[in-house]
């Protein structure tokens, strides 16, 4: 079993992760804790205690960060998620389910700690969360089994980012957390868009997990219908597979191929929020790439055995 603590910013895309993982077998859900992005982190904290709800997943439910480390969280990116983050669905106005007492980044310490060694970490939105669980508790590093982020674009293949043609949108959040977080000696793991743009779900495929998943994948028709307009107004004709991509690798990491290296992410001037990899074994002059841990980027996808993994998933739970 996976014992998996999922920070997120729920956010179509996210719930759809989050989804996938309380129907996997292979998950214990021991966590969710909510970060700005996607939403306000009042909206993102409502959108995870409501899909907690509905769905009936008993894991704690944490408030966390609503604004970067440094600077402020700018507007949500209401064009893409709608204006309640849920593809403006209607929801209800009041949720039995609270939030547990603790700040997020305090939950993470207090669940790695019960669990030493076997818990890991996906992270889908802002890192601001992880970057304070290590500001407050560095000693939870050795302890962590694994992080997985959806985050970051590597240039492979010529993708870009999709903020800035440098940056992505959960790094570009809050540069500075990431660069913290790629900065600790834990065992981490990076699916960016060069992997989450090659899946794309289309309108046939999301039909069918309506057809065919139960209220899950009448859930996920029903709030993908926003963002598949969003994608249709850029110029493509289904959504891209981001947040999932980590749920994924998590599950069956052979659907990936990797690259490992030192990470860095720029924090200033043009090219604020570019996620970079000093690839291991090339020779560079010193730099600041120099003594930072080695992690894995994911560099290559088999998009069609990840939507075949999605769907089954879903449809064996329903």
């Amino acid at each position: 079993m996976h014992k998996v603590i999922f920070d997120t910013d729920p956010g179509i895309d996210d719930a759809m992760a989050l989804l996938f993982l309380a129907a996997s077998p292979e998950v214990e859900l021991i966590g969710i804790t909510t970060t700005f992005g996607n939403g306000t982190i009042e909206t993102t904290t409502r959108n995870a205690l409501y899909l907690a709800e509905r769905f009936g997943i008993t894991a704690p439910v944490a408030q966390g960060a609503g604004v970067p480390l440094v600077g402020e969280a700018g507007e949500p990116p209401t064009f893409v998620h709608g204006h309640n983050g849920l593809g403006d669905i209607d929801l209800p106005p009041s949720l039995t389910r609270t939030a547990d007492p603790r700040p997020a980044h305090r939950l993470i310490i207090d669940l790695v700690r019960a669990h030493p060694g076997e818990v890991e970490i996906i992270a889908v939105g802002r890192m601001t969360n992880l970057a304070l669980a290590l500001r407050e508790d560095p000693g939870i590093v050795p302890l962590v089994k694994q992080v997985v982020i959806m985050g970051g674009a590597f240039g492979i293949g010529g993708v870009l980012g999709n903020v800035t043609p440098a940056a992505e949108a959960n790094i570009w959040g809050d540069p500075l957390a990431a660069d913290e977080v790629t900065a600790a000696a834990w065992p981490l793991v990076m699916a960016g868009l060069d992997v989450t743009q090659r899946t794309r779900m289309p309108t046939a495929y999301l039909r069918a997990l309506a057809e065919e998943a139960g209220e899950a994948g009448r859930f996920i028709w029903e709030i993908s219908r926003f963002y598949e307009d969003f994608h249709r107004q850029g110029g493509v004709d289904s959504i891209y597979v981001h947040d999932s991509s980590a749920v994924a690798y998590l599950l069956d990491p052979t659907l990936f191929e990797t690259r490992r290296g030192a990470i860095r992410v720029i924090t200033e001037g043009l090219a604020f929020g570019q996620t970079v990899q000093k690839p291991a074994g090339t020779g560079f002059p010193p730099s600041a790439w120099d003594h930072r841990p080695e992690h894995l980027i994911c560099t290559s996808v088999d998009s069609d055995r990840l939507k075949r993994l999605y769907a089954d998933t879903l449809r064996q739970a329903r």
